[in-house]
């Protein structure tokens, strides 16, 4: 079987067979499918006085190399105006990240993200081609990049596990208004196929990146623990 039916023609490998942990090492055979994102204005949202990104693609907010991934547009959430930024590398088949955004995510969003004080950035970070279909999907779906990711997290043990991943992966898709032949037109997309190679080969040469979730906050690579208080403790550190 090559590399483009593993995911394309719809195969009943299950997920174990490419999945060998949370690891970046973790490089599965891949896939030459991906798709062009649909793209939604950056019209900030606002929560009182304090204007709000709406998940939708940003601008650089400065030179700095960690800002500027190669390949790829950063969406974001959290204050336009934030002083503090925390960028997270993930894999939706990382069991560590899918842990993460059920417990700590939802205090990090109640008290950093809604309120303005943390601008959140959800960087994508692919281990195999599962990773790959989902991060193709949630880019195509605009500002409902969050959301699309968040409903892959959530629902993580079930597509990762299904006898035709494949096809799950779509299921949660269409739940997002994806009819099969966008999810067609999306896995075939070369050019952000080669966007996100370059985003992850980038994150392991020049940001010291060995495994998901990594987080840098401000430019520094985060090295405490992944729950709300050491991430809270971070966070208040340098606002």
């Amino acid at each position: 079987m090559n590399r483009r039916n593993l995911l394309i023609a719809g195969t009943a490998v299950g997920a174990s067979a490419l999945l060998y942990g949370c690891g970046s090492d973790s490089d599965d055979p891949e896939t030459e499918a991906v798709g062009q994102a649909d793209v939604s204005a950056d019209v900030p949202a606002e929560n009182g006085d304090v204007a709000l990104y709406d998940g939708s693609e940003i601008e650089p907010i400065d030179d700095q190399p960690i800002n500027n991934p190669d390949g790829w547009v950063d969406r974001a959430l959290g204050g336009v105006d934030a002083d503090v930024t925390i960028i997270e590398y993930l894999s939706p088949t990382c069991p560590h990240c899918a842990a993460f955004h059920a417990s700590a995510y939802p205090e990090i969003k109640e008290t950093y993200i809604d309120t303005g004080r943390i601008r959140f950035i959800g960087r994508p970070f692919r281990r195999n081609v599962l990773d790959l279909a989902v991060f193709m999907v949630a880019a195509a779906g605009g500002n409902a990049y969050y959301d699309i990711l968040g409903a892959y997290m959530a629902s993580q043990n079930e597509w990762m596990t299904a006898e035709n991943p494949r096809q799950a992966i779509f299921a949660v898709a269409q739940q997002f208004g994806f009819t099969q032949e966008r999810f067609e037109e999306i896995l075939t997309d070369q050019e952000l196929f080669d966007g996100l190679e370059a985003t992850r080969e980038q994150a392991l040469n020049e940001f010291g990146l060995t495994g998901t979730p990594t987080f840098y906050i401000n430019g520094d690579k985060y090295e405490g623990t992944y729950d709300f208080e050491g991430l809270s403790a971070a966070i208040e550190e340098r606002a």
